[in-house]
């Protein structure tokens, strides 16, 4: 399956990166690529995700959810169980290993919600090596929760305070960490996004979602979905989810990104829904510009869905017509958030709280028997606060 060698998905991916960062890459990629075959390393992380993340996670029934929308069966894949909240542990699991294998004494990531910050902090503090994580003054502000666990946890946040100071801004300064420091540094990519070979090796530690959901329904309902629904943002979660199904043509794959204060109003991360081809953080894929090819400042009120680009396979999987892609504006993601937790008593993060609004938007379409898996990515544990000043409860 794709990408090729050279980490194009049909055209989307590849390396766009300084010379400096091409022996890094290349020694990631060669690392993996040996990893993946190694039975220790496989044993290893199966470990790992069972006894200390909690996998499998479960596939819940949300049947109060179902009945109030009309809808047959939703099951929600309920990452949001995992230790530290979300599905990010999946993958900061996998890349602490590899720089173990590597020898790297110090990790970086970017995080913007700051779920992707936490749980590379928390593997960082468990293999005792040093961390540092960047993330945006504004995401610092609305994610004190966070901030304050990875601190916790012993690893340094350095604040962004250049651009929109969110997500896309902390990109941007690991990457330019990494170039300096890349002898004794592994940057932990939070998504499939970013130069070959972080798309695949994200999306393959993160398919782990994709495989228990299938066994599990299979299961439960002895037969496949007939839709998968996840939040996309770079897309790390929904990727995770719909990859073990590619080949499974009735499955259909919607993602749903953030519209932030509406499509016409300019400020919004609907990126695959409205963007255009282009370059950003090393790899070709979709993104938000303007005339002039400058990246444009994308908005949510989710901090894990506020990027202005998207990893290249989603890209890919627009561009095949695998998966359509929707957008849901600040509004009627708080809308989903309240609704989730009403009817199931379960809080979700912002991001998945998109994809549980847009279940009220597509139900009509769906056939009366209809079986609905959507990714819970994360926990709203960090989202109440600011939630608290929206909404009026």
């Amino acid at each position: 399956m794709l990408p090729d060698k050279t980490g194009h998905f049909n055209g989307f991916g590849g390396r766009f990166v300084p010379e400096t960062l091409i022996y890094a890459l290349d020694e990631l990629e060669k690392e993996y690529l040996k990893a993946k075959r190694d039975k220790k390393f496989i044993r290893q992380l199966d470990y790992y995700l069972k006894e200390y993340a909690g996998r499998p996670t479960p596939l819940y029934l949300a049947q109060n959810l179902s009945r109030y929308l009309g809808i047959n069966k939703i099951y929600l894949k309920r990452e949001d169980l995992l230790h530290t909240g979300a599905h990010k542990i999946n993958n900061t699991l996998g890349q602490i290993l590899l720089a173990l294998r590597m020898g790297k004494k110090r990790i970086i990531a970017e995080t913007g919600a700051g779920q992707h910050g936490v749980a590379t902090a928390t593997v960082a503090a468990m293999f005792g090596l040093a961390c540092d994580v960047y993330m945006g003054e504004e995401d610092i502000e609305r994610q004190r929760l966070n901030v304050f666990r990875m601190k916790l946890l012993g690893t340094r946040v350095i604040p962004v305070k250049s651009g929109s100071k969110t997500l896309k801004d902390a990109m941007t300064e690991a990457l330019r960490d990494w170039v300096t420091n890349v002898r004794n540094t592994h940057y932990i990519i939070g998504s499939v996004a970013g130069p070959h070979p972080y798309p695949v090796m994200v999306r393959d530690f993160q398919a782990i979602i994709g495989r228990e959901a299938k066994k599990q329904i299979l299961e439960k309902e002895k037969r496949l979905p007939d839709y998968l629904v996840a939040c996309v943002g770079g897309g790390s979660n929904a990727m995770g989810l719909f990859h073990t199904f590619f080949k499974d043509r009735p499955v259909k794959f919607i993602g749903v990104e953030a519209a932030g204060f509406g499509l016409s109003t300019g400020k919004h991360a609907a990126t695959l829904v409205s963007g255009d081809s282009g370059v950003l953080h090393g790899s070709k894929s979709q993104l938000l510009e303007d005339e002039f090819g400058q990246v444009k400042i994308a908005h949510s009120i989710a901090a894990g869905l506020d990027y202005p680009g998207v990893g290249p396979e989603h890209a890919y999987y627009k561009k095949i017509g695998r998966a359509r892609y929707f957008a849901v504006t600040d509004l009627e993601a708080l809308e989903g958030f309240k609704l989730l937790s009403q009817k199931e008593g379960i809080i979700p993060a912002l991001e998945p709280a998109h994809a549980i609004f847009y279940l009220t938007k597509m139900r009509k379409a769906m056939k009366k028997n209809a079986i609905v898996i959507v990714c819970l990515s994360g926990r709203g544990d960090k989202d109440t606060e600011a939630v608290a000043k929206r909404l009026k409860i």
